[in-house]
């Protein structure tokens, strides 16, 4: 997701429809969700060259893990019991795992670029 907000509009309805909520009240709280859920996905792959979220192996990826993250945020808006709970979301910490991966495969192609492309010292 970008910082444009026709993007973040397009992820909301997304979201919503993942939700099967139909009416517009939630609107700005799922906003909010799909942007925490962007800074989270960035932040647990790590720093990149921006480069890497246009890939479309990546895109796409990091689209469905944003995606996912606001839905659970908005269906654990209220976290209340008795007993300890051990949240889980499989559907992002796979995706997150998948990205990882990219991520260092994608810093070893630029490595592999940036080396190739300088001349042999004497």
């Amino acid at each position: 997701m970008s910082e444009n907000p026709t993007d973040n509009d397009s992820l909301v309805s997304r979201v919503k429809g993942m939700l099967y909520l139909d009416g517009n009240e939630d609107d700005q709280l799922i906003a909010t969700y799909v942007k925490a859920a962007h800074a989270f996905i960035r932040n647990a792959i790590g720093e990149v060259n921006p480069a890497f979220y246009t890939d479309q192996r990546v895109s796409s990826l990091v689209e469905v893990a944003e995606i996912s993250l606001a839905g659970t945020y908005y269906q654990n808006r209220l976290a209340l019991s008795d007993t300890q709970t051990y949240p889980i979301d499989l559907t992002v910490n796979s995706i997150i795992g998948q990205l990882r991966g990219l991520r260092n495969s994608y810093d070893e192609e630029s490595d592999k670029n940036e080396t190739s492309d300088q001349p042999a010292e004497s």
